[in-house]
């Protein structure tokens, strides 16, 4: 009987005998003294369970609430963003090539580890039941990521060559970065650029050569760096935005109506049952890619556009398969 088990079955005898005494606690659990004890320790403080030792019948009982309510036993399992950081954290640094924290990696794994055992339920079953997996991560240089961080950090330019997928060219950038941010199992840089004299967002994957300089680092704001760089949809977003506004079918709605595009997202639905999102944005690349993902479950109905550059996209691809 694992320790979650333990926990119900002290919670059921002690909700349905109302009084229970120690032996019979022994008994039932088939555990130690000194175990027993520990499961109440963890019951009262970590559940705020209110466990009290009633001398005249010498037993444990559940305290009465505030108007006799009944205390009940929460859910003795992570959340998912709990289970989820836990296990992204394992998972990474299990990939991770050696380098400066080789020496750190497995202590660090092993605290890791011991959390997750936490749950009452072992380590090795909860990586075989349950598995995070990375979608289209991009491989990038070690070298350029540990140079980024270094120079973030002591607040310096670097030069960098990077290369531009729309152009398939490469330029020389001299940046002042800001934050590094991962998204969509991706890291991108958001740095201050000098040869455009504004706030761009790096694909690291992108960076082909880097050099650390002497040169300070510009400061720019966190309200500035928000405002320019996570107004809009994606990690393509911008100052100026726009709203888009989205059909979704009746039954894709049933998923999409859950998910969240954007903070400041708003919708509702039509008199046919048709879900509308409204997504502010800026630059559009992200979106189309992500309204085409759904086919002929959604239609852009604003602005203008937006719907020509999907519809442009479309006839692209009606002209790759005409002939198969």
């Amino acid at each position: 009987m694992d320790r979650t088990e333990r926990f119900h079955l002290i919670d059921q005898m002690l909700c349905n005998r109302r009084v229970v005494t120690r032996a019979q606690f022994l008994e039932a659990l088939e555990v130690s003294p000194a175990t027993f004890k520990r499961d109440l320790e963890y019951l009262r403080d970590r559940l705020a369970a209110p466990i009290v030792w009633d001398h005249e019948r010498r037993g444990y009982c559940y305290e009465q609430g505030e108007g006799g309510k009944q205390f009940q036993l929460p859910g003795l399992w992570f959340n998912t963003s709990e289970i989820q950081a836990l296990l992204s954290m394992d998972a990474l640094l299990e990939n991770l090539q050696p380098g400066v924290l080789s020496s750190h990696i497995e202590p660090l794994r092993s605290r890791i580890r011991m959390l997750l055992d936490d749950g009452d339920h072992s380590v090795d079953e909860i990586s075989r039941r349950i598995r995070i997996v990375p979608l289209a991560a991009k491989a990038y240089r070690s070298e350029n990521f540990q140079g980024l961080c270094q120079a973030l950090l002591s607040r310096k330019c670097v030069d960098m060559t990077y290369y531009s997928r729309p152009t398939d060219s490469s330029s020389e950038r001299r940046v002042s970065p800001q934050r590094l941010i991962y998204y969509r199992d991706n890291w991108y840089l958001d740095a201050w650029c000098h040869l455009r004299g504004g706030l761009r967002s790096f694909s690291i994957d992108a960076i082909q050569a880097l050099q650390i300089t002497n040169e300070p680092a510009i400061e720019v704001e966190d309200a500035e760096l928000n405002r320019e760089l996570e107004s809009g949809y994606g990690i393509f977003s911008g100052a100026a935005t726009r709203q888009a506004v989205l059909r979704f079918s009746p039954q894709l709605a049933r998923w999409v109506s859950r998910e969240t595009w954007h903070p400041e997202q708003g919708s509702d639905y039509d008199a046919e049952g048709y879900y509308i999102l409204r997504v502010p944005y800026s630059q559009d690349t992200e979106l189309v890619m992500d309204i085409l993902k759904h086919g002929a479950e959604v239609e852009v109905l604003e602005p203008a556009e937006l719907r020509e550059r999907v519809k442009q996209r479309i006839a692209a691809m009606q002209v790759l398969y005409a002939g198969n």
